[in-house]
């Protein structure tokens, strides 16, 4: 499993490193035939936990070259690889030197704000298409900028305190850039002493990923160094310039709150007390960003003190994904799950469609003490699940989460019928 995955994500002779979600789904596709299914969910859980797509291969990188200097005669001819946008605030701290026999104002770095699956940027449409390459915006660093697929920009410039001015023949460039990002607004700073950049990008949702590369125009960009803060930044701390993108607003509302998952399990339900036998039932449909077989509703069966997912005494017994993946979250807790597709499964590709369009879910759970029961079926895949818990818990909850969907009119109720 393990030298499968390093070929797969490895750089050959004839082909790129293939990126790692569609590892995740080869490896998905292939547990009981090609890959050991112990072994094979090891890995997918692996997968699932580096958001930051660490375990890629870092042979660029290993170049110090590569990191440190870029060449820049125009904006795409040499791009870093993308840095990790995320509610962690990262600091990117560089020089720039114009290019002899241009003027200052024209030799000019840039930022590039994207998506990958790969977190490069890319020109060929074939790649783009291939990597889902979208680009949000341009920035450069005198503070014009060019919007492509972002919703909004504001820039505004401010001057630095104690800012003296640099003599206007000196060539090179020192710069300070802080970038950070809260669901789908981000926020980009641009200082070289003199003056700061500030931008607000309003994205177009929040599924996507973002990563800015340098680039620029007649310049070289060096000594490239990069730190991130331990702590995440507060919910409201960039302003919003543009309204939420919502895909539950205005749908049907169940016993629950309806929610909205923009990443994988961004977001959950509030808990629903599991008391005996229950029937939930609830609505699912992918986000317009999902393309992958796991871009859907997943179930979570867990116990907190105050009852909510990530709550005070949070131990979670089983996640519960309903294309058919389990994962054992908790060491005391012991899953056995019984998954057969049926003839009316319709293939993978038209699983994904289904999502787009919208499912009805039916899911019936049966408690007998620390045996808890679940069992489903959809569009061909029946899912049978039992989870024994080791130890004496009281209280246990039921909640809804997934990635990249839109989960509405919840009802949980009963197996006599009572709310």
């Amino acid at each position: 499993m393990a030298d499968s995955y390093d070929a797969m994500t490895s750089k050959r002779s004839y082909r790129d490193p293939i990126p790692q979600q569609k590892v995740r789904e080869q490896i998905l596709e292939g547990m009981g035939s090609q890959f050991d299914p112990q072994y094979a969910k090891i890995m997918l859980h692996m997968i699932d936990q580096d958001i930051e797509y660490g375990m890629r291969e870092h042979q660029e990188e290993s170049d110090d070259a590569f990191i440190t200097r870029i060449k820049c005669q125009s904006i795409y001819n040499d791009c870093s690889t993308g840095i990790p946008v995320t509610d962690y605030k990262v600091r990117i701290h560089c020089y720039s030197r114009a290019d002899d026999g241009f003027p200052k104002a024209e030799s000019i770095p840039t930022i590039l704000l994207f998506d990958a699956l790969d977190a490069r940027v890319h020109l060929e449409e074939a790649k783009q298409k291939e990597l889902l390459y979208f680009e949000y915006a341009q920035l450069r660093f005198d503070g014009k900028t060019c919007r492509v697929g972002a919703r909004k920009l504001e820039t505004r410039i401010k001057p630095c305190e104690g800012s003296s001015e640099k003599p206007e023949n000196t060539r090179l460039t020192s710069y300070s850039i802080e970038a950070v990002r809260m669901e789908d607004h981000a926020l980009i700073n641009i200082s070289d002493g003199e003056k700061t950049v500030e931008t607000i990008v309003a994205l177009p949702d929040s599924a996507r990923f973002s990563y800015i590369s340098l680039t620029g125009e007649h310049c070289m960009i060096s000594n490239i160094h990069i730190d991130r803060e331990d702590f995440p930044i507060e919910k409201d701390a960039i302003p919003r310039i543009a309204e939420e993108v919502s895909y539950i607003r205005g749908c049907p509302q169940g016993d629950v709150p309806n929610v909205q998952v923009n990443r994988w399990r961004s977001s959950s339900t509030e808990g629903i007390k599991l008391t005996g036998n229950m029937r939930l039932t609830f609505h699912s449909q992918s986000l317009p960003t999902a393309r992958l077989v796991w871009h859907c509703p997943f179930v979570s069966l867990y116990t907190s003190r105050d009852g909510r997912v990530n709550g005070k005494g949070y131990r979670e017994f089983l996640l519960l994904r309903l294309d058919g993946e389990s994962w054992d979250s908790d060491a005391h807790a012991q899953n056995e799950a019984r998954i057969e597709h049926t003839h009316r499964f319709p293939g993978w590709n038209a699983w994904k469609d289904a999502n787009k369009q919208g499912i009805d879910w039916d899911i019936m759970i049966r408690r007998d003490g620390s045996r808890i029961e679940m069992e489903t079926e959809a569009l061909g895949i029946t899912i049978y699940n039992q989870t024994t818990i080791m130890d004496a818990v009281d209280d246990l909850y039921i909640a809804l989460t997934g990635d990249q969907c839109a989960l509405t009119d919840i009802h949980a109720a009963s197996a006599a019928g009572e709310k």
